[in-house]
């Protein structure tokens, strides 16, 4: 039975295999019904010579009477279904007593006492007997047993890829090798000298003569390796100059990862001008994702400026501007009939989420490029279902498909139906200094047939770690400062009033140690300084940046609101205040200086607990090497007794701002 449920588990139903499977159950079948009839038949002999003792005994005693007679009927019956009921553990059981009185037997007769009793004698020989039928019944039984072990082998090895049970060996299993797909394993690799590879404007195929005119103008003379490599690419997708395509055409989606300062702005703004420059309506074929309000203006200014002139028209909603306002920058009506006044859109996340929801004239129908800058961070805000709702906005059906140019539906299998219209596809553009290799959080984007271009190749000792590395600006020098909690502050003056470093751009883990330093240095004196945080309204950051761009504050003291994207002109020198926890955050922060390949340095203070975990971070990460700074205690003695007066006022600055904000 169990070979049968074996196979019939197995699924073997070839005629080879039915043969042998039928042949092995009949002498299962057989040896099975011979090992039960000699367990009966010894078993009965047993009894039977039991029965025929007793008799023996009695007769030689005397006749029984009519009572005895009965008595030892009824007991005779019933020793005997005791008998066929027992097994081969009762049986043993039975015999171990007959053993014992043998064994008297054999006592009183090497030490002469008087002979036994005949009774007992022949108890003794029929335990013999007994003895050696049931040995003899196990021997048959071991027999049996033995044939039916070999006859599962027999089976068993004649069962492909079926183990005996019991008999095989374990084996360790293998780990999962973690493979990247090829488009992130294998990107189109970008030269990391930025001064070495340089690009004439003019060598680059297929930029329009007003574009390169305006280069040229903004003195731009030559591309660096990364807009070298991207403006073609993205050029290419739009090559037969229509922005609607055949039916079923889609153009692959595109991301770069190159590292911060080398010129990714660019790299998008230049084509999708050209794309747009030739439309006859203003629709919104344009829109560009970014994480903060300061990296949305800084990206329209890039828009703008290379827009004017071309008829292309560039519209920002990030929420610095009421939504009243923004809506009369997207939309005018004429006639009752809406109409859009924005080519471009640059965007914040929530804004842009507002204008979809509650702008009833807002439409993305037309939309051909999704610009996603600063990725990564912009992958990490999903939960805001932005990216869906923008999908949805863009292929919602508005009006009468049959009565539109054009029908724009998902894409999908390729039909003949799907061919036969034409259609806009859309096409993202991703950019990040920090790109996440992470396929599965890379599939949240929904890209098509992707193309990497990174400075950087994912090697596979990384892949196996699921470890990332990244490019950090070659011309920026690291250093770490080993210091305590409470040396921190004068260190920053050290720097700034020893050693003339300024500007400074510093940063904080949190507001409210950037708001605490700030007041600090401020009452300690001598230094030009200002935070740069959310405490701050839209307008108090756009002017705090400005005037330290021109250069009237040395210390700007910010949390990571600044550390994201934003090209702030003339930072020589970036200091980590608190260290930063993950190593995106520290290339982010420490790439706002040494942009375009200019030199700049980064400082971070470490306490002693940190300085093991954040130094093989960094290495980790391909951090070309960072250098130990040790500051002198004798460097900080002569300011220390206005730092200890410093606190003092601190102290009671803090309490009567904690004041005011209770009252």
């Amino acid at each position: 039975m169990a070979l049968f449920m074996i196979n019939r588990y197995l699924g073997e139903e070839e005629n080879g295999e039915a043969s042998a499977e039928s042949r092995s159950r009949a002498l299962l079948a057989k040896l099975q019904e011979r090992a039960k009839a000699r367990e009966q038949q010894s078993i009965s002999n047993i009894a039977d010579k039991d029965d025929g003792h007793q008799g023996n005994i009695k007769e030689k005693k005397g006749k029984p009477g009519p009572q005895e007679t009965k008595e030892t009927t009824q007991k005779s019956q019933k020793r005997g279904s005791q008998a066929r009921k027992t097994d081969f553990a009762d049986e043993g059981v039975i015999l171990t007593k007959k053993r014992k009185k043998l064994s008297l037997c054999d006592e009183s007769a090497k030490t002469g006492d008087d002979e036994p009793d005949n009774e007992k004698c022949a108890e003794t020989k029929t335990a013999e007997k007994t003895e050696g039928d049931i040995e003899k019944s196990k021997d048959i039984k071991t027999d049996i047993n033995q044939q039916l072990d070999e006859l599962h082998a027999e089976n068993n090895a004649s069962q492909t890829g079926l183990h005996i049970l019991g008999g095989f060996k374990e084996k360790t299993a293998q780990k999962v090798k973690r493979v990247l797909p090829q488009w992130l394993a294998q990107p189109d690799i970008i030269e990391r000298d930025i001064k070495g590879n340089l690009v004439p404007v003019n060598e680059v195929p297929g930029i329009c003569p007003v574009l390169l005119m305006k280069l040229k103008g903004n003195g731009i003379q030559n591309f660096f390796p990364v807009q070298a490599e991207v403006i073609p690419a993205i050029l290419n997708s739009v090559s037969s100059e229509l922005l609607v395509g055949p039916g079923g055409y889609r153009p692959r989606d595109i991301c770069v990862s190159a590292p911060t300062g080398s010129g990714k702005t660019l790299s998008f703004v230049i084509p999708v001008i050209q794309a747009l420059s030739k439309r006859v309506v203003c629709e919104v074929r344009a829109l560009a994702v970014l994480p903060t309000k300061e990296l949305a203006q800084q990206v329209s200014n890039v828009f703008s400026s290379y827009a004017e002139g071309t008829g292309v028209k560039v519209v920002m909603i990030a929420g610095q501007k009421s939504f009243v306002e923004e809506q009369a920058l997207l939309s005018k009506s004429r006639g009752g009939v809406s109409c859009s006044l924005a080519d471009i859109v640059v965007a914040t996340p929530g804004r842009l989420v507002d204008h979809i929801n509650k702008h009833n004239n807002f439409s993305l129908r037309h939309l051909r490029f999704l610009i996603i800058d600063e990725a990564d961070r912009m992958i990490d805000s999903m939960h805001q279902s932005w990216l869906s709702q923008v999908t949805k906005a863009v292929y919602r059906c508005q009006g009468d498909p049959q009565m539109s140019v054009f029908r724009r539906i998902l894409p999908g299998p390729i039909t003949v139906s799907s061919l036969s219209p034409p259609q806009m596809p859309l096409q993202k553009l991703l950019f990040s200094a920090t790109l996440t290799h992470n396929p599965e959080k890379l599939q949240l984007l929904d890209l098509h047939q992707p193309r990497l271009f990174s400075s950087t190749k994912t090697s596979t000792d990384m892949a196996k770690q699921n470890q990332e590395s990244f490019q950090f600006p070659q011309s920026l020098s690291e250093y770490y400062v080993p210091c305590t909690l409470n040396k921190k502050p004068l260190v920053i003056l050290h720097f700034l009033l020893r050693l003339k470093f300024s500007p400074v751009l510093c940063f904080t883990n949190s507001r409210e140690t950037a708001h605490r330093l700030y007041l600090l240095v401020k009452l300690f004196g001598g230094v030009v300084v200002a935070e740069f945080s959310s405490r701050l309204s839209p307008n108090e950051r756009q002017r705090t940046l400005k005037d330290f761009e021109q250069g009237k504050i040395q210390l700007l003291i910010s949390t990571d609101a600044a550390a994201r994207g934003i090209d702030i002109n003339g930072v020589k020198c970036v200091i980590n205040y608190d260290a930063p926890q993950y190593i995106r955050t520290y290339i982010h922060r420490v790439g706002r200086t040494a942009r375009a390949g200019k030199a700049g340095l980064a400082f971070t203070f470490l306490l002693n607990v940190q300085e093991k975990r954040f130094l093989q971070m960094v290495l980790d990460a391909g951090s070309p090497g960072i250098q130990r700074q040790i500051v002198q205690p004798e460097s900080l003695k002569g300011m220390e007794a206005c730092y200890e007066q410093t606190l003092v006022e601190l102290g009671k600055t803090v309490k009567e701002e904690n004041a005011k904000k209770r009252s």
